[in-house]
């Protein structure tokens, strides 16, 4: 942002070593520049560079798009459907997983779709409860049940709960 660099096609125009410098600050910047310049390419080459352009787009064919693009997997295109696209997609991640394994609502070998079918075949399809529903999963990931956890704490500590089932 305070590059005045937030433009899509300003990005897609950046040499990959000015757009190294400018996110390496956020750790693994060679891999996520990479990721990114494929991303700006799709947008720019088949959208003109305006994420307006893919309103129109199907949800289910737009995540397959993004899925085609290199360094973009579920995750990823998922978060970009939510938050960047509004679109109403449940996103799962490791704190997802890990929070609802340790609490016994799902078993330790549900992959990554059969977790996003459970939230998305159980919640009303709404992004603003789906953006709640992940940051409030996230945040008790990251600050509780973490690989070590911090069970005292936690606000969903007297709901009945185990630390030692991980994912494999």
């Amino acid at each position: 942002m305070a590059a005045g660099c937030l433009d899509p096609i300003k990005l897609h125009e950046m040499d990959m070593e000015q757009l190294e410098l400018l996110i390496r600050p956020a750790g693994y910047f060679r891999v996520k520049a990479k990721r990114l310049k494929n991303f700006l390419h799709w947008l720019c080459d088949r959208y003109g560079g305006d994420l307006q352009n893919l309103g129109p787009i199907n949800t289910a064919c737009l995540r397959e798009e993004l899925l085609s693009i290199s360094g973009i997997g579920p995750e990823t295109a998922d978060s970009i459907l939510l938050y960047a696209l509004s679109r109403p997609v449940f996103v799962v991640d490791t704190y997802t997983a890990r929070v609802m394994v340790r609490h016994g609502l799902i078993g330790p070998d549900l992959d990554y779709q059969q977790l996003q079918d459970l939230f998305m075949s159980n919640l009303e399809p709404d992004v603003a409860l789906f953006n709640e529903f992940h940051a409030l999963l996230v945040m008790t990931g990251k600050d509780y049940c973490k690989p070590h956890p911090k069970c005292q704490p936690c606000p969903l500590e007297f709901l009945p709960h185990t630390v030692d089932v991980e994912r494999p």
